[in-house]
């Protein structure tokens, strides 16, 4: 009786525990998170070594075997899509040899991971095939070039401009020709400006959009698209001056508005007072720049190699400027108004108001999810290079601005110049990559807010100096 007694007891609280009452079992708990890859970067794709020749496979046709040629000063856009799109620059086509200037216009798309060969040639210093003005056509394309600069319109189409290349006759110089791509018929058409080299600007009147109206032939110059779809040009070389004139182009109107700066290249800077916008405020003549729009749709400026507020030294510069688009007027914000500063790196991950980028050109951008400024590389002074000596070289520094609180941090790379690159595993991100040392690359920020860097002149895995085409993605 009492085994019976114990059986029934047991069946009973069985019975109960399924009945709405609290269950004895142990829960399986839950899997860890995946380990974060904040604020880490990922070699993509591409060589680890410099002077990679480029591999085009099939004209159109997507794979995995497809990589560009290593090359600087490339020109990039990002499609509606999401995928990233890359033309010409100085470096290496399909067969090898002495690098030369690149027409080759590619597709990446960030999740097959494949290059796409779209248009051009796989071979350098080719001509370009204009057409007739205003008309697309699968036939036309621009000459070989690098420091252009490029747009990407409100319909998605991109836009291209510029540079030092070759024109419709296979002669070599400063170009001034504006073109358009339209990424859903694969088709060019130029827009405006010079089948020619050497093309002069014309201003007209100072706020007035003109179809008579357009920059001269240049080179390194930097870009914005606006919140309203027009496009800003600021600065650049030709013909051996640099210039610090702002332009607006309507994509609209198809008409350029010569809008701050001076009509006559070699124009020292006018800094005000550091914080206070003013109509007299412009930055002084300057190439190698880097650009950003933030999310209230102002234009900022950083750096480049030209005239700060004195003549008649050019020198490596770490100014930063705000230029509002509604009240036409440039804000001086951080850095010297001299040119030659070294940087100021703080504490790795923590901002300061004492924290600045040194002087330098050919540095890279980005705008975060957030409305963050990101700069990388460039060449010329870190925190431990004396100006007056003459020593500088290539950076691997990243750093974030942000527009509210107007600090910079230094994010991640050395504080020192020349150094290698840690590539790491492909496709593998790790606190202790980080690409080497470089100026000159290509960039784009894809749907998640992650950054992207192609390429550039610089250092691979084994100090070894050159052009790249390795493919980075940074995780803010």
């Amino acid at each position: 009786m009492r085994v019976l007694a114990s059986t029934l007891f047991a069946l009973l609280m069985i019975a109960f525990s399924g009945c709405g009452g609290s269950s004895t079992s142990t829960p399986t708990p839950p899997p860890p998170p995946p380990p974060s890859t904040a604020n880490e970067w990922t070699w993509m794709s591409g060589s680890n070594t410099v002077n990679a020749i480029g591999v085009y496979g099939t004209l159109g046709v997507a794979s995995a075997g497809n990589v560009p040629g290593a090359r600087e000063d490339a020109v990039s856009w990002t499609d509606k899509s999401g995928n990233f799109w890359l033309f010409g620059g100085l470096g290496f086509d399909s067969i090898g040899g002495p690098n030369g200037w690149l027409n080759d216009l590619w597709e990446f798309n960030p999740t097959t991971k494949e290059w796409t060969w779209m248009s051009g040639s796989n071979n350098y210093n080719a001509s370009g095939v204009y057409g007739t003005l205003g008309t697309p056509s699968t036939n036309n394309v621009p000459g070989a070039r690098y420091g252009a600069v490029s747009w990407t319109d409100l319909s998605g189409n991109f836009w291209l401009f510029g540079g030092e290349g070759y024109n419709s006759a296979g002669t070599f110089g400063n170009l001034n020709d504006l073109w358009e791509f339209s990424p859903t018929t694969k088709e060019w058409t130029w827009v405006s400006g010079s089948n020619a080299t050497g093309a002069i600007p014309v201003y007209g009147t100072q706020g007035v959009g003109s179809a008579n109206n357009t920059p001269g032939g240049r080179e390194l110059a930097v870009s914005w698209t606006d919140s309203s779809g027009n496009f800003w040009l600021f600065g650049g070389e030709g013909a051996g001056n640099d210039f610090g004139d702002l332009w607006e182009f309507s994509p609209t109107t198809t008409e350029w508005t010569w809008v701050s700066g001076s009509d006559t290249p070699n124009a020292v800077g006018v800094y005000g007072t550091q914080g206070v916008a003013s109509a007299n405020n412009v930055p002084g003549s300057r190439k190698s720049a880097v650009s950003w729009l933030d999310s209230s749709g102002n234009l900022w400026l950083f750096g480049g190699l030209g005239l700060a507020s004195t003549r008649p030294t050019t020198g490596y510069l770490n100014d930063l400027w705000e230029f509002s688009p509604a009240t036409k007027e440039w804000t001086w914000v951080s850095g010297s108004e001299t040119g030659g500063a070294v940087g100021v790196y703080g504490t790795l991950g923590v901002a300061s108001t004492t924290n600045v980028p040194g002087g330098r050109e050919s540095a890279v951008s980005w705008t975060d999810s957030s409305g963050n400024l990101w700069l990388f590389g460039g060449f010329d002074y870190d925190s431990e290079t004396d100006p007056d000596t003459g020593t500088y070289g290539y950076l691997n520094d990243l750093w974030e601005f942000s527009p509210t609180t107007k600090k910079w941090t230094w994010m991640s790379g050395s504080n020192t110049a020349n150094t290698s690159g840690v590539y790491g595993t492909q496709d593998v991100a790790s606190a202790s990559n980080v690409p080497g040392a470089r100026a000159n690359s290509g960039t784009w920020t894809d749907s998640s807010g992650n950054l992207w860097l192609f390429g550039g002149e610089g250092y691979d895995s084994e100090l070894s100096a050159g052009v790249l085409n390795d493919l980075w993605r940074y995780e803010p």
